[in-house]
């Protein structure tokens, strides 16, 4: 259960002006961009796999917001600051004081840097931590090809000062450059131009010209290849996952087309995707023309690639317009899975949206049931030490898409995609806040001739815990027909054997275990395993939950299995699960120990943090 260390106050929207720190603070950041904001990074780097290092330097071209202001705080954590220097247009280099203050858990160290001038550049000579939180290093064992290493990072939500010293808040955007080198027979890639035609020399260079917030800087780098999908469009992988990538996710042009139609044009120029190994922590990363993607939406049947969907959304809504601070995390996640489900709706149909519409709100509702009321809103009060990562929950997603379902109901589809085309034009490139969108949402409501929303309405659903009972309801036709399955299954009327499932893709089987008791009889867990092969599935949305059922039911028979899926993948969201049902019995404890400390090595460091705290509580 999350636990709120900074209890939000429910106050009416109207009172919102009157706060005396604008929304758009970010107190994750010890940056001061009302001082000095960075507008451009130019990086200098070596890519070191035996020490699982980078180092190098990194040009911070500033602008100086307060003219008399001689002080320069950047976020840092576990980084080994070497020189800083400063540099004006019309001198050379000059060395500055600098320190590091006292290591927060969360925030990592603040970095001052004070000068008698207001530096244009500012030039820092560092290397990161082998632990950064940011990086993760794999063993060639690890990868998909087994024969080179790996590495990638992931920056959001603070990890991008795990990695580069800068101002580590979504309220800054800069453009980037970066030269980096590696051993040749590494392939470095970055969130920036990422040409097809790139040689592997151990030589790279890449410039990103749109203005991105820190936690959309990414750098990978292992045995890449590349396949094309269309002129704009191609998958970057391991060389046995390539293939099937470009087969499963053959649609992304498509998308785009789709997505383009709806709500502008596609502003990044390129848009490819990043096949990571299994143990990258999350479904995917948006990463601006290059999507980070877990394998694990690999399955053969494009019955998973609403994920595609949901990063590709993300040029749009978080990439384009982008959330000032964590605490309106919904404006990024919210506004991407409705944008999201309307793709899946376009190109595999009215159905398929629903039962994924179905699905999300059925988690949404079980993970509310474990929040605290405060942690249900979509409009977060300020939360002064606690980890932005905490607030990444089904609320900002899902809560936030049904928010702007709600919208459309009321409003009208046609005129709502107008509307919503409107803020990511008017806001392009900006970092945005909640008042901000309130502020148009109401222009745009007093300009119908009825307003089809109050404000009460949006009080409730901005500002409230818990499901609004305006909003709209989720019903899928196919699921129909799976209540009826298991229904008769689990009172005997049919075996499992006998059921036709030729048809069923994974949304169905999901649904159909989702729907299961929380146990069953050993003797309903085999006739389920022989007729459907559920031990040993490669589809990780099904073995997230099968497997749990197994666990609670005393089926050992699916403990090897358990403990090569758990080892084999580190997406949390399919592990987590795994882990909780295990950590419920002694018994099942000292498994889950067993086969985290086997599993741990190949975990990123976000992953074995969370695991750590669930395997390993304090009151132990």
């Amino acid at each position: 259960m999350r636990v709120l260390l900074c209890l939000c106050l429910l106050v009416p929207l109207a009172a919102l002006a009157a706060e005396p720190v604008p929304r758009s603070h970010d107190e994750h950041s010890w940056s001061e961009p009302d001082k000095v904001v960075i507008r451009d990074l130019g990086l200098d780097l070596r890519v070191d796999f035996d020490k699982k290092e980078i180092r190098g330097s990194a040009d911070l071209a500033l602008e100086w917001k307060d003219p008399d202001y001689r002080v320069l705080v950047l976020d840092t954590r576990d980084l080994s600051i070497d020189r800083v220097l400063g540099k004006r247009a019309d001198s050379g280099w000059f060395r500055l004081r600098w320190e590091l203050g006292p290591r927060d858990p969360v925030f990592g160290q603040k970095l001052t840097i004070r000068m008698r001038k207001p530096y244009e550049s500012v030039r820092i000579r560092y290397r990161t931590a082998p632990g950064a939180s940011g990086l993760q290093w794999l063993e060639p064992g690890m990868t998909a090809g087994g024969k080179m290493p790996f590495m990638f990072s992931q920056s959001q939500a603070i990890h991008a000062r795990s990695w580069v010293p800068l101002q580590d808040t979504p309220s800054v955007r800069y453009t980037y450059s970066a030269h980096v080198e590696s051993d040749p027979s590494i392939m470095v890639l970055m969130s920036a131009d990422n040409p097809p035609q790139t040689r592997r020399d151990g030589d790279y260079v890449f410039r990103m010209n749109q203005p991105i917030p820190s936690y959309l800087m990414a750098i990978a780098a292992g045995d890449l290849k590349f396949k094309p999908i269309s002129t704009r469009a191609g998958v970057w992988a391991e060389p046995p996952t390539l293939e099937a990538a470009v087969a499963e996710f053959a649609d992304t042009e498509r998308m785009i087309q789709v997505t383009e139609s709806l709500y502008g044009p596609y502003r990044w120029q390129r848009y490819d995707l990043l096949i990571l190994p299994p143990s990258f922590p999350f479904g995917g990363m948006e990463n601006p023309r290059l999507s980070f993607i877990t394998p694990t939406v690999i399955t053969g049947d494009k019955s998973l690639v609403s994920l595609i969907a949901h990063e590709l959304a993300h040029s749009w809504s978080g990439n384009l317009v982008t959330n000032a601070s964590w605490k309106d995390m919904w404006l990024n996640e919210g506004f991407t899975s409705y944008v999201e489900n309307r793709i899946v709706e376009e190109i595999f149909g009215v159905e398929q949206a629903a039962m994924e519409n179905v699905i999300s709100l059925r988690d949404l509702t079980d993970e509310m049931a474990e929040l605290d009321d405060a942690d249900e809103l979509l409009m977060h009060a300020p939360a002064p030490g606690r980890d932005p990562d905490d607030l990444l929950t089904d609320v900002a997603y899902v809560k936030g898409m049904w928010f702007l379902r709600f919208l459309e109901q009321r409003i009208g589809r046609e005129p709502f995609d107008v509307f919503l085309r409107s803020w990511f034009d008017r806001h392009a490139f900006q970092s945005v806040t909640s008042e901000q969108f309130l502020a148009q949402l109401r222009e745009y409501l007093a300009s119908l001739e009825t307003a089809p929303v109050s404000e009460a309405e949006l009080v409730e659903w901005l500002q409230r815990p818990g499901m609004p009972a305006s909003a709209p309801e989720a019903v899928s036709q196919r699921f129909a027909a799976v209540d009826r399955v298991r229904a008769a299954w689990l009172k005997g009327d049919v075996v499992a054997r006998d059921v036709d499932v030729s048809n069923w893709i994974t949304q169905e089987w999901v649904y159909f275990l989702d729907g299961m008791p929380d146990e069953l009889e050993g003797s309903q867990l085999v006739e389920l395993d022989e007729a459907f092969h559920f031990t040993g599935t490669r589809n990780g949305e099904v073995a997230m939950r099968w497997y749990p059922l197994a666990v609670r039911s005393g089926y050992f028979e699916a403990r090897p299995s358990i403990a090569e899926f758990l080892k084999s993948i580190g997406r949390r969201k399919l592990i987590g699960p795994i882990y909780e049902a295990l950590a419920e019995s002694e018994e099942g404890l000292a498994f889950a120990r067993k086969v985290f400390a086997e599993a741990s090595a190949g975990y990123h460091p976000i992953t074995r943090a969370s695991f750590q705290a669930v395997l390993y509580p304090k009151a132990d």
